[in-house]
């Protein structure tokens, strides 16, 4: 197991090398290559959807993994958790989220479509961009509720800000309440995003 996670580093580095290698070859075929606003616009779409990934993929282990399965966990075990995986998992979350906000922003700035959807195309009256500025503001609220309900809650519930016990058990509550929130958001905001890129 040591071994296995060891060699993790090396993993993600290749995953990242050959990422990069079917990047430049794909982007080659097309008409060749020439660092253009296509070019920039496919890099920050690959980005956005790496660092989208990480987020609602650790949203959702934390709703269907993590907590269903706390009660299965012997008293004596749960540290681990509280203590190393659960922090170094909101690490990841938190940042994944604000990385997905902003790459997203710059993606549809760079494809010219950032202020009809996040006006929800009212006036233009262009479905793509109301579907994909309906995603982008669940994004945004989900993004809000990571960042200033979750995560400083978390903070009191993990033990890494001190606090009462009762602050402790409220702020584990509240913080649980709207990561079951962000769950409940995430399907609309991704099928916004697909039915923007596929229905239109």
């Amino acid at each position: 197991m040591d071994k296995l996670l060891a060699s993790l580093p090396r993993t993600i580095h290749a995953s990242l090398a050959l990422a990069v290698i079917v990047f430049f070859g794909l982007f080659y075929q097309n008409d060749g290559f020439s660092f253009d606003r296509l070019f920039w616009s496919w890099l920050t779409r690959f980005f956005h959807v790496v660092v989208a990934i990480m987020w609602i993929g650790l949203l959702w282990y934390f709703n269907f993994v993590q907590i269903p399965n706390m009660s299965k966990i012997p008293d004596e075990q749960k540290p681990a958790i509280g203590k190393v995986i659960a922090p170094a998992a909101l690490f990841y979350f938190r940042w994944a989220a604000a990385l997905t906000i902003l790459s997203g922003f710059i993606l549809a700035w760079l494809n010219g479509y950032l202020h009809d959807a996040m006006t929800l195309s009212i006036g233009s009256g262009v479905p793509k961009h109301t579907a994909i500025g309906i995603g982008m503001w669940l994004g945004v609220v989900m993004a809000f509720n990571v960042w200033f309900v979750i995560w400083p809650n978390q903070k009191k519930a993990l033990g890494i800000v001190e606090c009462e016990p009762e602050v402790k058990a409220k702020s584990a509550k509240t913080a649980m309440l709207f990561s079951r929130t962000n769950t409940l958001l995430s399907l609309p905001m991704l099928l916004s995003m697909v039915a923007a890129q596929n229905l239109y």
